[in-house]
């Protein structure tokens, strides 16, 4: 690699780590915020405007907060579970596009951390090894409650992660890729012309019953309510029970993660991804500016674009926590094995009947 690759690669892995080691502090104020507007409550409103600076002090509570370790853990094991699950979630958001290519003094460089030809297989084989930092948190606590948190965590996840894979199988079989780029470029397309508006050919439209599949099967991923059993605070408070301080902040940071990387993943397969809203390519087009500026403005509006997507599925993430209440866990398993994965099995066969027909 060059020098110049080098740090392209560099910028691009900080920007995405950076901007998900600052998901945790905003969503917890959103939440916290968006529980009392749900709940007619007031929520943190001392510091700076609306509370919005609350987070810091949080930060600091957290950071010199005394460390307690209980006697009876797996020292250990107890110290890398909360580690294990933030890795995962930033390998995942690597493969995600957030914007189109640019060129850089004669080179051409992907705005995708990593680009890898096996596409969303990376994504759920990284996804998917979350789990381990649950279960190995909870057996090393040595608590019995917190075992049967983990142990519900792996049930749940092996559960949905399959209605979650089938459901972007339609996704694959209608695009004929399963790399994210070529399949964000792919929604670029016109679907329908109905005069003036035009109807982008989003995975939305093309699998509505996949992506309802994939959003559903997305919350219990990221152990959300109304699939938050894992944790189960009135029963068993969870896997986490054992942590505090720093290591307790680690598990609350995964989860935000996680809620980041789904909202991505829905955003890029369902809703066009980095593609610009209505109305931003007339407006960058009534600019007229060099060919410079205009590639640089193109992406800023596609990051843009993308973050505004990602915002507003972060955003129904706490809208569902604070208005669906808690499933059982027997109806959390009924919906996961005797619901999505039959719909899910029926969306691929009814998306191999409409390419066999050509209606897509």
């Amino acid at each position: 690699m060059t020098a110049l690759e080098w740090y392209v690669t560099a910028g691009k892995i900080g920007l995405v780590i950076g901007l998900l080691m600052t998901v945790a502090p905003i969503m917890n104020w959103v939440e916290r915020r968006g529980a009392a507007i749900i709940q007619n409550r007031v929520g943190p409103n001392r510091i700076g405007p609306f509370g919005i600076f609350q987070a810091i002090p949080d930060a600091i509570k957290f950071l010199f907060k005394e460390d307690s370790i209980p006697g009876h853990v797996n020292g250990f094991y107890y110290f890398i579970a909360p580690i294990i699950v933030l890795i995962p979630a930033c390998m995942t958001f690597a493969v995600i596009p957030f914007g189109d290519p640019i060129t850089i003094m004669g080179q051409t460089f992907k705005m995708q951390t990593a680009d890898l030809n096996v596409g969303f297989l990376y994504i759920f084989a990284m996804a998917s090894l979350g789990v381990y930092g649950l279960i190995i948190g909870g057996w090393a606590s040595n608590n019995k409650f917190a075992l049967l948190g983990s142990m519900r965590s792996s049930s749940q996840m092996i559960s949905y992660e399959l209605s979650l894979g089938l459901s972007v199988i339609g996704l694959v079989m209608v695009f004929s890729t399963v790399e994210l780029g070529p399949m964000v470029q792919k929604q670029a397309d016109v679907m329908w012309q109905l005069g003036p508006i035009a109807i982008p050919r989003w995975g939305i439209f093309i699998q509505p019953l996949g992506c309802l599949i994939f959003v559903i099967a997305s919350f219990a991923e990221a152990n959300r309510l109304p699939f938050d059993l894992p944790e189960g605070e009135p029963e068993i408070v969870g896997f986490h029970v054992e942590y505090g301080s720093m290591k307790f902040a680690t598990f609350m940071m995964g989860e935000y993660m996680n809620m980041a990387v789904a909202s991505g993943l829905i955003a890029t397969l369902y809703f066009g991804g980095y593609q610009m809203l209505p109305g931003m390519g007339t407006l960058l087009d009534s600019l007229q500016l060099s060919p410079a500026a205009y590639m640089w403005s193109k992406l800023a509006l596609q990051n843009i674009s993308l973050a505004f997507k990602v915002g507003l599925f972060m955003w129904l993430f706490v809208w569902v926590r604070w208005t669906v209440p808690r499933f059982r866990y027997d109806q959390l398993m009924d919906l996961g094995w005797k619901m999505l994965f039959p719909l899910a099995l029926l969306n691929v066969f009814i998306t191999a009947v409409m390419i066999y027909l050509g209606w897509v």
